[in-house]
């Protein structure tokens, strides 16, 4: 039984652990289930996570995108401004292609052809500017609705979330975003069919105008190549044109003035500077005349620049700023010559004898008809003749103005080589013409007389400008106002030989230009110019180095003529007018140092150099000044602090190392004062900055004096002061205010010293008020008896015997 009994214990015991290792297995089991439940419900979660955040982003960037397009949309272009434009560009193509590739006639003109090219390259660049705003704009909408789609399709934006109250949530945003998409995703697609509409009769118009042009220059170099070749009939024989002059000269100014109005259009700016050139030696030459009318040493009866001022700047103006317009149309070069001719024409009334009077209206008179034929594009047998008899009319002027009897009054001798060649040009226009060489005699006729008007003008411009030499040479004697800082001593009375050559070179260049041989050789000359070179990473050109240098240079000028007009007159000026002045002039080196910077950032800018090179450039001129412009920076630097800080200021009177004057000008180095002896003295900004400077104008122009007198030791005191009281009291140059005073000082060896103390009003009249009470003093002390004594000794001499005697005592 007991054996049974065990064995039945030990079976329920190994029952009762295998049910325990059961249950113990179950449970490890379900925490393993538990984990991976957990484990994958966190990763769900995280994810589910991750796709609300990445929904979340994308309804937030589709919003911003959507925002961005309907702004975009919102401001747009204007098609339809736009399709009325190449509507008018193709017509304008169409009417500069009359005459080349539409009623050709039987010959191609030369004027026609550049006149024609012209346009087109105008034309060419409105199309081209059209263009890129339609592919700019293009291309804006296209990557909205790039952006657009790349959300859209983003596979989070799928994902939906398990919550049903998320879920609600995400479907509203979802409706939100699509109510605000679909309008503006239409808009983007409908902009961009419009667009892309527009977009192919641009690129054919522009194609077109880019094949006319090619076929223009074609036909410009086959007429270069046939130049001594005839085009038409000669003169005598039938004509065979068959297009009526009436119908010539209507397409003639509608081209003509179309190509004058875009390029007026194209350089307002130019046209601007000029005019300010204009208003600016007006001024000049104004002020000019005035002064020298003050001066004893000039005359203004007889010079030819004072005679009208406004025209004498025209002619200078004009004559000398012709460069600045590049391939520029017949039509506004002939208004450029005419306006100084014209001018010129007055000023040399009652200036010239009556035949040269009447020569240059004569020659004006053929120089306008000569522009006016000029003008005509296409060839017909009645201008023919026309250009027959201005050839022969100004071979007949020409020729009688080289007679001895007529050149006996000629001013200017230098005109019978222009009046010279123009006869040979005239000449050869005849023989051309008559045997039917078109496009040769019109060059030559046209040619001769700009030769000429042009040689004149440019001849009494060089004397006009000397005149002015001499003039300033005169009058800027005096160290007052430095005109411009410019010393007309060391300039001189007459124009630098360089300005000739210079002139001759314009006038060879003014010349050429007549000619298609001209252009064969300036274009190579010009793209060598503008073609791009480069330096490591550097990208530059011949034209945007010249454009910088000019820019700066410009600034240079322009600061210095603020400087003049602002600073330097403020010497000569007086009242309150001098004050405005010279409280103007104490800004002047900011003005200066504003108006550099701006010319060199804009130098940079129109140059096309990066402002990291500008960077670099800065970095290098640090490298400069650890290297040894120490002294050149501290100077410019102490010009900004004196500019700021104004310890002076322009026309203070100061005293600086035992030397007096008046400050002239604050320079960006340096600083000028004007002593009393007369002289400049020319101080570093910084010595000026660092030595011991009083400064009498700083509080004002006031300044106490101090006169120092003696009387003798019987003097009665108090009538010395009461003489000396009235004397300061009598002199209204003395201030009241602080009252005068008179002071005994100490008992000298031989006088009691009395000292003066008195203010007045201006430090320029202190020495002459001085000089005055001196005599004033004087001439009181002997009417009232008293007596200014001086060191005196007395002397006593004793006789030889008085004096051994004493020795033996």
């Amino acid at each position: 039984m007991i054996p049974c009994y065990a064995q039945q214990q030990d079976t329920t015991h190994r029952s009762e652990k295998q049910k325990a290792d059961s249950t113990a297995s179950g449970f490890v089991e379900g925490l393993k289930q538990f984990g991976k439940s957990a484990s994958r419900k966190s990763v769900e979660a995280f994810a589910a996570e991750k796709v609300a955040h990445r929904q979340e982003q994308i309804f937030d960037e589709t919003n911003r995108i959507l925002q961005r397009a309907k702004n975009y949309l919102r401001a747009g272009i204007d098609t339809n401004h736009m399709k009325s434009s190449l509507q008018k560009i193709k017509t304008w193509s169409e009417l500069a292609g009359d005459g080349i590739f539409t009623n050709r006639g039987s010959a191609q003109s030369y004027r026609n052809l550049t006149n024609s090219y012209n346009l087109l390259l105008v034309l060419q660049k409105q199309v081209t500017a059209i263009k890129t705003v339609l592919d700019r704009h293009h291309t804006n909408l296209t990557s909205f609705s790039y952006e657009l789609d790349s959300l859209s399709t983003d596979p989070a934006i799928f994902t939906f979330p398990n919550d049903s109250a998320q879920l609600v949530k995400y479907i509203k945003k979802m409706r939100t975003v699509a109510h605000g998409l679909a309008p503006i995703d239409s808009l983007l697609k409908q902009a961009t069919i419009s667009i892309g509409e527009l977009r192919e009769p641009t690129n054919t118009l522009l194609f077109d105008i880019n094949t006319k042009m090619e076929e223009i220059e074609h036909y410009q170099l086959a007429i270069y190549a046939k130049t001594f070749d005839s085009e038409f009939p000669a003169l005598w024989q039938p004509a065979r044109e068959a297009r009526s002059l009436r119908e010539i000269l209507y397409y003639s100014r509608e081209k003509t003035l179309l190509t004058f109005q875009f390029y007026v259009a194209d350089n307002k700016g130019k046209v601007f500077i000029t005019l300010l050139l204009v208003c600016f030696a007006t001024f000049y030459i104004s002020t000019l005349k005035t002064m020298s009318a003050k001066s004893a040493y000039t005359q203004t009866e007889n010079r030819l620049l004072f005679r009208f001022p406004l025209l004498s700047a025209i002619i200078v103006v004009l004559s000398l700023f012709q460069f600045l317009f590049v391939a520029q149309p017949f039509l506004f070069t002939c208004l450029c010559w005419s306006l100084p001719a014209l001018s010129l024409a007055f000023v040399f009334r009652g200036f010239i004898s009556r035949y040269w009077m009447r020569f240059w209206l004569s020659l004006l008179a053929l120089f306008f008809l000569a522009c006016l034929d000029n003008l005509i594009l296409q060839a017909s047998r009645p201008e023919r003749w026309l250009m027959l008899l201005l050839a022969l009319a100004g071979i007949a002027l020409g020729t009688s103005a080289l007679s001895k009897r007529n050149r006996a009054a000629l001013k200017e001798q230098w005109i019978v080589y222009a009046i010279g060649l123009m006869i040979l040009l005239e000449l050869a226009a005849i023989v051309a013409n008559l045997t039917g060489r078109y496009n040769l005699s019109k060059t030559l006729l046209t040619s001769g007389y700009f030769n000429a008007v042009i040689a004149i003008l440019f001849l009494w411009t060089v004397r006009i400008i000397n005149e002015a030499l001499e003039v300033s040479t005169i009058v800027y004697t005096v160290s007052e106002p430095a005109s411009m800082y410019i010393n007309f001593q060391k300039v001189g009375n007459r124009a630098h030989p360089l300005f000739y050559l210079l002139l001759i070179i314009g006038w060879c260049v003014l010349f050429g230009r007549n000619f298609y041989a001209f252009k064969l050789m300036t274009d190579p000359f010009q793209a060598f110019l503008s073609a791009e070179r480069q330096v490591g990473e550097f990208t530059f050109t011949i034209n945007n180095i010249i454009l910088f240098v000019a820019i700066v240079m410009l600034s240079v000028i322009i600061s210095r003529i603020v400087s003049f007009f602002a600073s330097d007159r403020s010497f000569s000026a007086s009242g309150t007018a001098a004050k405005a002045r010279v409280g103007l002039g104490s800004w002047i080196l900011l003005i200066r140092i504003s108006i550099i910077t701006l010319g060199v950032l804009f130098a940079f800018a129109a140059a096309g150099i990066p402002m990291n090179r500008v960077a670099l450039f800065l970095g290098a001129i640090g490298v400069g000044v650890g290297l040894g412009l120490q002294s050149l920076v501290n100077n410019l630097v102490s010009g900004l602090i004196i500019a700021f800080e104004k310890p002076i200021n322009v026309g203070d009177i100061i005293d600086i190392k035992e030397q007096s004057g008046t400050v002239k000008s604050i320079g960006f180095r340096s600083s000028t004062i004007s002593t009393w002896d007369g002289a400049d003295l020319i101080m570093p900004n910084g010595d000026l900055l660092t030595a011991h400077l009083l400064n009498w104008t700083a509080n004002g122009h006031k300044r106490r004096m101090t006169i120092a007198v003696g009387v003798s030791y019987d003097t009665d005191l108090d009538k010395a002061t009461e003489v000396l009281t009235t004397l300061l009291h009598q002199d209204k140059r003395i201030l009241t205010t602080p009252s005068p005073k008179v002071l005994f000082r100490e008992f000298n060896q031989s006088s009691i010293d009395i000292q003066l103390l008195f203010w007045v009003r201006s430090l320029k009249e202190a020495v002459d008020i001085k000089s005055d009470l001196i005599a004033a003093i004087t001439q009181a002390f002997r009417q009232h008896h008293i007596v200014i004594p001086f060191p005196q000794q007395d002397v006593h001499i004793f006789p030889q015997d008085q004096q051994g005697t004493a020795d033996a005592g």
